[in-house]
């Protein structure tokens, strides 16, 4: 586990390497990797290292509905760091980070506030 430096967004969070994830999901690296290359899961490259929020995951797994919201960011053309620092910074369409939002089952509110992205 690492902390990255106070200038990366969501520096409170507590970020994963693929190894801590395979361990807290009971797979291989090699698992995590491909989940991360579905959009199961998102990551940021921190220090040249790919890493992955912890709340990302909730109860052994990625969080409901990331998937899908990865995808729909990745369609409104953020690329892997651009997506995961928009799902840890605070919106004002959802009235908090877009990831704490998914952990509150606000699919809608987060599937909208990327809807304005695109304009």
């Amino acid at each position: 586990m690492t902390k990255p430096s106070s200038d990366v967004p969501g520096s409170s969070l507590t970020w994963l390497t693929f190894d801590d994830v395979a361990e807290r999901l009971g797979v291989s690296r090699a698992r995590v990797k491909r989940l991360v290359e579905d959009h199961a899961l998102g990551s940021r490259s921190i220090d040249g290292r790919r890493l992955i929020p912890d709340i990302f995951l909730a109860d052994g797994e990625p969080v409901h509905h990331l998937r899908g919201t990865l995808i729909s960011l990745h369609d409104a053309g953020y690329d892997d760091d651009e997506a995961c620092e928009w799902m840890i910074t605070p919106n004002d369409i959802v009235g908090t980070t877009p990831i704490e939002a998914l952990r509150a089952s606000r699919k809608t509110e987060v599937r909208r506030a990327i809807q304005f992205l695109a304009f």
